[in-house]
């Protein structure tokens, strides 16, 4: 009776402690999906492949990145099936209008002029991340905009620590290229 009561509280933890990380799970599938529909379909499954092996979760460890492998490897489980049936004559650059989340925008009011401005930029830094290859892509995403570390990341995306310390600096300036017509950077 206590090994069950045990149980059930170590499983009522495991589900606390994951949906404690559905807004971070969304916010890297829409960014790795091409379409709202697809990053939805991403994190119900990524959730549901949780629930099934969260008996091969360690409480304590740190559920955001064992959350994100799951999603990680789902996406490209998907990306390499639908690479194989893809015909030559489709377009593969995986590039999208706009991606369906939330933009952050400053607590004050910045009047028209400047939300206007924000906006373009920030659908502009949107359009940039996309058009970076996948490799330099997951890295930015982690580490720059989810607050992952380096260690933390190169668990995620099974590599070593240098390797996202180089797709951070390549995909960096991929970025500044991008957005340099857009974002001074750098410069006095």
């Amino acid at each position: 009776m206590a090994e069950e009561k045990s149980g059930t509280a170590e499983r009522k933890q495991f589900f606390d402690e994951a949906m404690a990380q559905l807004g971070h799970i969304y916010r890297v599938a829409s960014h790795l999906a091409t379409e709202s529909d697809e990053a939805q379909d991403l994190v119900q499954e990524t959730y549901a492949r949780a629930i099934s092996s969260h008996d091969r979760f360690k409480l304590g460890s740190n559920m955001k990145a064992w959350l994100t492998k799951i999603l990680y490897n789902l996406f490209f489980d998907r990306y390499h099936e639908r690479m194989r049936w893809i015909s030559i004559e489709q377009d593969i650059s995986g590039e999208t209008e706009g991606l369906g989340y939330s933009e952050a925008t400053p607590t004050r009011n910045p009047g028209p002029e400047n939300y206007t401005l924000l906006k373009e930029l920030n659908s502009k830094i949107i359009e940039a991340i996309r058009k970076l290859p996948y490799e330099f892509r997951m890295p930015i995403i982690l580490v720059d905009m989810e607050d992952f570390s380096y260690a933390e990341a190169a668990e995620v995306l099974s590599c070593p620590v240098g390797t996202i310390r180089s797709r951070m600096s390549r995909g960096r300036k991929l970025l500044h290229k991008y957005l340099k017509g857009y974002v001074l950077v750098g410069t006095k």
